[in-house]
């Protein structure tokens, strides 16, 4: 005895199955709660078992297959039965659910690892800086040392206090051209200790 493609018992009980969901979901859809408490339990475990394949954790699955049908509850009447099965229907509404998720939650993810990344891009630098600019006057504090005592007032004076050469000299007592040669050698000697170029 042989069967013909798509009219075994199975066939038959698959209809009948899909004829009784779309019956609930019809009635569902005019807001009957029953109906779609019913349609609900017969739906439920294919949406769950499809969003925990795609989402991968039970609780978030749960709440994806929730919300999926949610969307069903209000779109019931929507629903084509000449376009696929209910469940079929369910199915790609739960499925269209979960891969949102997905999305956001990476989506979501990305945004959090940019800002993380740039917030500690900014604290470095910042520590950076402020590492370097500490060994940089560390570095010329030492260097400054180096200098004989008239080089390290000329120095001190037109750098860090903002006078000119004359104002140094005036306030050393020395003579202008004196005071811009120690000025002149004082700065290849910071240079050449600091490791700068000319």
């Amino acid at each position: 005895m042989t069967s013909t493609a798509g009219t075994g018992p199975g066939r038959s009980a698959a209809r009948e199955r899909d004829a009784h969901l779309v019956g609930l979901l019809r009635r569902s859809a005019t807001g009957d709660q029953e109906a779609f408490a019913a349609f609900y339990d017969a739906v439920a475990p294919s949406a769950y078992g499809l969003a925990r394949k795609i989402v991968r954790d039970a609780d978030l699955a749960a709440d994806v297959t929730q919300e999926a049908l949610v969307d069903v509850w209000r779109s019931a009447e929507r629903f084509d039965p000449d376009r696929g099965s209910v469940v079929g229907w369910v199915c790609s509404i739960t499925h269209r659910r979960a891969v949102d998720l997905i999305r956001s939650t990476q989506s979501g993810r990305d945004r959090e690892e940019r800002a993380g990344v740039a917030a500690f891009e900014r604290d470095r630098d910042d520590v950076t800086e402020a590492v370097e600019s500490a060994e940089d006057r560390g570095r010329v504090t030492e260097c400054l040392g180096t200098l004989t005592g008239l080089e390290y007032e000329a120095v001190t004076q037109a750098y860090y206090g903002g006078l000119t050469y004359r104002q140094v000299a005036e306030r050393l007592g020395a003579k202008l051209a004196t005071v811009k040669s120690r000025m002149r050698s004082a700065l290849q000697r910071l240079q050449d200790c600091l490791g700068v170029g000319a």
